[in-house]
């Protein structure tokens, strides 16, 4: 399963669960990967990360989106859209590594592919003014990780910590 699909198997998940929300993560995710024939291989840890971390984080995803959306609300627009929203931002907020572009361009792509052309707009303009609310949020958990970091005596940074090694 490569990202891609990780990201549309996590669309579909959060779908069933906005129609039965009770259901268990696991149990939505098994369930689409059974309509679709795939198995957890390759993103599959990907695609649970995806689910369970916008099912966890929902209440704070939902509150930021109705902040950047005019005249609309989370509760408002279609499923398909709300869910693509949802798991954009949860990837914008909480996968620092992805490239903002990247989270943004997929989410339109599986946007126009599960409801319409327009959707894919409509997609793209919300992400687009959550992009200052995103870029404050990233810079702070780049700051807190990098106050964690482990230090020398000299209080300088250790051999290969900037790096990431």
């Amino acid at each position: 399963m490569t990202r891609h699909e990780a990201r549309e198997c996590a669309l579909q998940a959060l779908c069933v669960l906005d129609v039965q929300p009770d259901l268990g993560s696991a149990e939505a995710i098994a369930s689409v990967l059974a309509e679709r024939g795939l198995d957890a291989a390759g993103d599959g840890a990907y695609l649970e990360t995806l689910v369970d971390g916008t099912r966890r984080n929902l209440g704070e995803i939902d509150e930021l989106l109705a902040r950047h959306m005019e005249r609309w609300s989370p509760e408002r627009i279609g499923r398909v859209e709300r869910n693509v929203l949802r798991l954009a931002t949860y990837e914008l907020l909480y996968e620092p590594e992805l490239p903002i572009a990247s989270a943004i361009d997929e989410a339109v792509q599986i946007a126009k592919t599960f409801a319409t052309e327009q959707s894919g707009r409509f997609v793209n303009g919300v992400l687009a003014k959550l992009l200052p609310a995103v870029t404050q949020q990233r810079a702070e958990v780049i700051l807190e990780a990098k106050r964690e970091a482990p230090r020398d005596e000299a209080g300088g940074w250790r051999e290969g910590v900037e790096d990431g090694a």
